[in-house]
């Protein structure tokens, strides 16, 4: 559109439309985009901008919904770091056990941190992602507050939108979250196992000593 334009530093929202006032227009903080409902329509209390299709050549991925979507592969790698050195201990009732303070080794700490600082990544990229959507013209983009709750809540959410927008794509953030959770309890699963195997066999080389 070659109309004259809010201006550059004006947020995101509903303006009268240049080239019809009987509409307003959605001005996406740089440009005008093709969403538009009527002037009136805007002021009504339950009003709900339209989601209309956004251009084939919109993209609809962005760097922050692949981070979202592959951050729990970097808590996998920080799990395997952990390796418990496994200590027994004998109680003053006799009896032979393992000592719980063998699992706090440097590994263990560093797998919490990591998971506190996974989960404030996955909001802070999801807030990055919404502001993306918007920029695109995706009216009404899931929030990113749905994050808060579960990274694969707001992936699941923000796929079905797009997907309202922008027929036949959205989904692959999806699929690969899948994929990436298969993954991850396949080999947590392997993991645990030798875990516990490692934890058997220092129990019974102890009890044999």
């Amino acid at each position: 559109m070659t109309q004259s334009t809010p201006g550059s530093t004006t947020p995101p929202g509903w303006y009268p439309d240049p080239s019809d006032p009987r509409f307003v227009r959605w001005w996406d903080g740089h440009a005008w985009t093709a969403n538009q409902a009527p002037r009136q329509a805007q002021y009504q209390p339950a009003f709900q901008p339209p989601r209309t299709e956004i251009s084939p050549q919109t993209p609809v991925y962005n760097p922050f919904i692949w981070a979202i979507t592959l951050l729990p592969l970097v808590s996998l790698v920080f799990m395997l770091t952990w390796q418990p050195e496994f200590r027994m201990v004998t109680t003053r009732q006799g009896v032979t056990t393992v000592d719980p303070l063998s699992i706090y080794t440097p590994g263990y700490f560093l797998l919490m941190v990591s998971s506190f600082v996974i989960y404030g990544l996955s909001v802070f990229f999801a807030y990055l992602d919404h502001q993306r959507l918007l920029k695109s013209g995706v009216v009404r983009p899931f929030h990113w507050a749905w994050a808060f709750l579960s990274a694969f809540v707001y992936v699941i959410g923000r796929s079905v939108i797009v997907q309202k927008v922008a027929q036949k794509r959205g989904l692959w953030p999806v699929w690969a979250t899948i994929a990436v959770f298969v993954v991850s309890m396949v080999i947590a699963g392997i993991w645990t196992s030798n875990l516990m195997q490692s934890m058997m066999s220092s129990f019974g080389y102890s009890v044999s000593t």
